[in-house]
């Protein structure tokens, strides 16, 4: 033994000799626990930092994404990002792919705000050099980045109003635009291909399309392409009677615009600005009590601030967002040719010869596949093929087109107690209409929860949009989310219904199992009509146990008078529970209505149960041909509605501090 020590002669390989010589059992190691791992970010950091501590942070959040993905989640425990306050500014989208996921020991990757601070992930440059354009002027200019193209400005995190006014002169419609009397005064306007024409109600009630001028002369105005065609000359249809429908809304735009908007000749009031690309500059007028020489100005530049890779082979999972604040994202699109020719809740027709054959699929000859499958407007922060993302006490605020979007295939996502708020279109998307029979479960959007959320003054430029739009999803649940406040539906669920129109039936679809429940929803459908408080299209589910479930929401001030209801099931949907609901001081009938089931084809209407309900003048019982309406109670004010659904209605005790957020 003496000789065999002194040959090898380590004390490392001693040890492991002796042990060696143990009988089993005799020596036990503890179990190590996995070790945390927490990386710290700082706008006032450096990349060169090991961001291993708040006092050596990394600067960007770039870097400590490749720290991440550095750790083996397999044997590592929690993994955190903690941001610290102040504003992360982004030249590029921050993707998320499968190695950013959580799993395993390590959970989910949390991303977090720093306690009691507020980080802001921001798509916005700074614009700074305000200057009086002139003595006496009340406009001020300022240098914009070269090529930079926006339609938002930001003053002190308060939205400004693109220069806007009444056309200035009578038109006529013609096949490429308008002619109008000699000696139109846009010919001697600044920019005219940058002017934009907003047709309010243009579409449809629903609708508020938005058209860019190509060119003025003295007496004709030349609309641009493929904007033009697009919402004047869509395909009609004929059911068996004879009348002629429209399955992508109303067949054209016929009237005057309502509003011209981005005219350097239109700046005439405080709080209006105008862009003006040609010479890079921006122009505004200052609201009272602003000072331009020290008021943070924000421009959008970038389009998308946080998103997935896109691909079912590189989604990401098991990771979480939590206190952090999503600001001025950016999108142009309706800038160009293609404009904003809107369908229902933000999509749109688009390509140049999108009015003739986009999602028409069989209906028309050579239309796009499938059915309905028109255009979504973009959200800054977007995921479609993921896993398990969680939103928790985060903030949408100040963006261009939707907030956030959680599409195609994505599963077991969860938004709580999150703020949506100064967003140009819908607030949150979930779903998409692009895949109504999935080829494989990755396609599927399933098992979303939104709840405890704050919705308010979302679609504020793109005024059809939505606070909460949802295409074909299944399993997923939207309770307890306060909504109040906004131009048009606080939520819309489903899609492709249209055909019943021609008597024919819906669009086959997978939505099945989806519930929206104690919603508190007030003061909406503020501006467009034919909407309301919660609006369902098309086929939900097989069955009325596995259709969708409308239940416990509390709905009040719904005070438009152009059209709609308050819990409308529209065009083709089918197998909807409305259940105990409460609705008062409203100016629409609180339900509506019922439709053939041309799915079913045999007489009945599509199947609707609609049961205790607290409401004024709602429909009589009766149980016909598919719809059970009984034991709904009518009433004339809140009071006589019982505390338990009052109470029950809108965000949970716990989370309503956001009540009260205020962007950073």
């Amino acid at each position: 033994m003496k000789r065999l020590l002194l040959f090898i002669g380590s004390y490392r390989v001693i040890a492991v000799f002796v042990c060696a010589l143990l009988p089993i059992g005799v020596l036990t190691l503890p179990a190590r626990a996995a070790a945390a791992v927490t990386y710290f970010v700082s706008p006032s950091g450096s990349d060169d930092n090991p961001g291993t501590s708040a006092a050596a942070p990394f600067r960007t959040l770039t870097k400590a994404q490749t720290a991440v993905r550095a750790v083996d989640t397999s044997t590592s425990g929690p993994i955190t990002v903690t941001l610290a306050g102040g504003v992360y500014r982004l030249s590029k989208t921050l993707t998320f792919t499968a190695a950013d996921s959580g799993g395993g020991t390590a959970g989910t990757v949390w991303w977090k705000a720093a306690a009691g601070q507020s980080p802001v992930i921001s798509g916005g440059v700074r614009i700074t050099g305000w200057a009086r354009t002139g003595t006496d002027s009340g406009i001020w200019s300022a240098p914009a980045p070269s090529g930079l193209d926006t339609r938002q400005l930001y003053v002190d995190g308060v939205r400004a109003q693109r220069a806007t006014g009444s056309l200035p002169v009578s038109v006529t419609q013609t096949a490429t635009g308008y002619t109008t009397a000699s000696g139109d005064p846009m010919a001697g306007w600044r920019n005219p291909s940058a002017i934009e024409f907003v047709y309010r109600g243009g579409l449809g009630l629903w609708t508020e399309p938005r058209c860019p001028v190509a060119s003025v002369t003295s007496t004709t105005i030349t609309m641009a392409q493929p904007c033009w065609n697009n919402s004047t000359q869509r395909v009609m249809r004929t059911d068996d009677s004879g009348r002629t429908y429209n399955l992508v809304g109303r067949k054209s735009i016929t009237e005057k615009p309502t509003a011209v908007e981005n005219a350097y000749e239109l700046l005439d009031k405080a709080g209006e600005f105008y862009l003006d690309k040609s010479e890079h500059r921006f122009y505004y007028i200052p609201r009272s009590g602003e000072d331009l020489t020290t008021a943070d100005v924000e421009a959008p530049s970038l389009d998308t601030l946080v998103a997935s890779s896109g691909k079912t082979s590189d989604e990401p999972g098991h990771v979480g967002f939590q206190g952090i604040q999503f600001s001025y994202a950016n999108y142009t699109t309706a800038n160009t040719g293609t404009g904003f020719s809107e369908i229902q809740a933000t999509y749109q027709v688009t390509g140049a010869n999108g009015y003739a054959t986009q999602g028409l699929c069989d209906f028309v000859a050579g239309g796009t596949c499938p059915y309905g499958n028109w255009t979504k407007m973009p959200a800054a922060v977007r995921f479609t093929y993921d896993k398990t993302i969680h939103f928790d006490h985060d903030y949408f605020v100040h963006l261009g087109a939707a907030g956030l979007d959680l599409g195609d295939g994505s599963q077991n996502d969860t938004v709580t107690a999150c703020v949506f708020t100064d967003i140009s279109g819908n607030g949150l998307d979930l779903g998409g209409v692009d895949i109504p029979q999935p080829s494989s479960s990755a396609q599927h959007t399933s098992g979303i929860t939104v709840k405890d959320s704050h919705f308010h003054d979302t679609a504020a430029e793109y005024h059809g949009g939505v606070a909460i739009d949802a295409g074909y999803i299944e399993t997923s649940t939207i309770t307890h989310n306060q909504i109040d406040h906004v131009p048009y539906t606080a939520i819309s669920i489903g899609w492709g219904g249209w055909p019943d129109k021609v008597s024919l039936p819906a669009q086959p679809n997978y939505s099945n199992n989806n519930t929206i429940s104690n919603n508190l929803i007030y003061d909406h459908m503020s501006l467009l009509g034919d909407g309301g408080a919660v609006y369902t299209n098309g086929i939900t589910g097989t069955s009325m146990a596995t259709g969708e479930h409308v239940s416990g929401n509390v709905v009040h001030d719904q005070l438009n008078t152009s059209g709609g209801h308050v819990l409308y099931t529209d065009n083709g949907a089918t197998y909807v529970s409305i259940l105990g609901n409460a609705v008062w001081n409203i100016n629409v009938s609180p339900w509506g209505s019922k439709h053939g089931n041309y799915t079913a084809g045999d007489g009945t209407y599509d199947p609707t149960d609609i049961e205790g309900n607290y409401w004024p003048n709602g429909p009589s019982d009766y149980d016909n041909k598919g719809v059970l309406i009984q034991d709904n109670h009518n009433i004339t004010a809140a009071d006589q509605v019982p505390s338990s659904i009052t109470a029950a209605g809108g965000i949970e005790a716990q989370y309503q501090t956001i009540l009260s957020w205020q962007p950073a």
